[in-house]
């Protein structure tokens, strides 16, 4: 491969982000690394990990939580060294070569876009049990042209909805756990404390229980890189990317395995309600809350419509950062008023093909799109600790000024998270439900390395 695919900034990765607008503010960021952590898988999906870990749901979660924190640290040291809308996908391009950009660019589009149509699906769910005998796909268009409409208009647009869920979702959980903590401490009106009696138990299904909480809680934190995504329109990218990643520990600690060890301390871990209505409306009803039940599903709601907003926006500023770098159809990379509103435009379709799919063929077509996106995270995961640990020394050499953030105890910590994905891709093989997802997210990501690949040195040929 030639040297300048590599070490050498290209013109269109210069010019990535020339067209632009630059409409989002500091306090947008600042919310949007807030409540990007808090989707609608905590408030839902991390049922089934407690029902399968019981109370070690918090080792569980604290153990992705570790090596989600060594990813963003990864993430955020090249995002304010290199701010781009293409993100870890520019970042693998610079230090693997195009191929590598291209794999990981498109794998993550497919996830985001898919994403979007599974979010419609489950937000209009919810709307219809407030309104029965209204159509559900009527609720996914509106959610839809809604949020097409709100990216097509300008980035403060997606900024400000952004701003306001995430404000929401902060506030309910913080509520949820000031009420939590209350009440293990047995001071919350009409409540006793059940101290331990619930933790007794810890490893009720053993290491295999363990092992399918761990799963469940690594894909729990997906959407954390939306943020760094963002920061390439604020005012200060640099900052901006620096401050979420300096806050991530923190909010990863309070929000997830704060809330994890609230639930497992005042709720039976076999309790079929916290799978069935969810962990928090559980322990909202465990407590006595009035209308718990209507009061977190409006929370997951704003959660759903949040994750919309984002990975329309995540999608569409994706697509058009690999089509200014030559890896995809041109006709995406037009921008007007500053916003790429065929790359808008596109994912959004695309996200309304998943859920007409999951209308047509709900048996076969539909979950085969499932299970293929079912690994991609971890997949953007390798590749931003393989590009952090190329890049690293490379920064230190020619460029020592913008390491603005550093990788901790660089390089072993990298190392130690790439070990860290490994073992969690072994464990996927291990469980037959997993398994499908590894096999056919490893399919995909094959099919488009081989793409990239050919795509690349094609290029090459016709430079020389």
């Amino acid at each position: 491969m030639p040297r300048s695919t590599t070490a050498v900034e290209t013109p269109a990765q210069r010019a990535d982000d020339a067209s632009l607008s630059h409409g989002l503010k500091q306090r947008h960021l600042s919310m949007i690394a807030l409540g990007g952590v808090i989707g609608a898988g905590l408030f839902v999906g991390s049922g089934a990990g407690i029902a399968a870990a019981g109370p070690s749901i918090i080792v569980a979660y604290s153990l992705s939580g570790i090596l989600v924190m060594l990813v963003m640290r990864m993430l955020g040291e090249l995002s304010a060294a290199y701010p781009s809308s293409g993100s870890f996908s520019t970042h693998a391009e610079r230090a693997l070569g195009p191929w590598a950009g291209f794999t990981v660019g498109w794998a993550f589009w497919v996830l985001l876009c898919t994403a979007v149509g599974l979010e419609g699906i489950g937000a209009a769910t919810i709307v219809t049990g407030w309104l029965p005998g209204t159509p559900q796909w009527v609720w996914v268009a509106l959610f839809m042209v809604l949020f097409c409409g709100t990216n097509l208009a300008a980035v403060k647009n997606f900024g400000e909805f952004e701003f306001w869920f995430a404000t929401l979702k902060v506030a309910a959980i913080v509520l949820f756990l000031v009420l939590g903590v209350l009440a293990i401490a047995g001071v919350l009106p009409g409540t006793d404390s059940p101290g331990a009696s619930h933790l007794s138990d810890f490893l009720p299904h053993g290491g295999h229980g363990l092992i399918v909480g761990l799963l469940a809680s690594v894909f729990a934190y997906g959407g954390l890189e939306t943020v760094t995504i963002a920061a390439a329109e604020s005012e200060d990218p640099v900052r901006g990317v620096a401050g979420a990643v300096r806050t991530a520990m923190w909010r990863i600690a309070l929000f997830y395995i704060g809330s994890m060890a609230v639930v497992v301390t005042l709720v039976p871990w076999d309790d079929p309600e916290v799978v069935d209505k969810g962990p928090y409306v559980a322990t909202l009803d465990h407590l006595g809350i009035p209308a718990a039940g209507q009061l977190m599903n409006v929370v997951v709601l704003v959660a759903l419509l949040s994750a919309m907003n984002a990975n329309i926006y995540g999608s569409s500023r994706i697509a058009y950062s690999l089509v200014r770098r030559g890896q995809g159809p041109k006709a995406l990379a037009r921008v007007t008023g500053g916003v790429p509103r065929a790359a808008v435009l596109t994912s959004s379709a695309f996200g309304f093909i998943c859920v007409l799919l999951s209308y047509w063929r709900p048996d076969d077509v539909f979950p085969w799109l499932l299970n293929m996106i079912g690994a991609v995270v971890l997949v953007v995961w390798i590749f931003i600790a393989l590009s952090q640990l190329m890049l690293r020394t490379r920064l230190e050499r020619e460029e020592p000024q913008k390491l603005v953030v550093r990788m901790w105890l660089f390089p072993w910590l990298t190392c130690l998270a790439m070990a860290g994905m490994v073992a969690i891709f072994l464990l996927m093989a291990q469980e037959p439900d997993t398994r499908v997802q590894l096999y056919s997210t490893g399919a995909m990501t094959l099919v488009l390395a081989a793409a990239g690949y050919v795509w690349q040195r094609s290029r090459a040929r016709t430079r020389t």
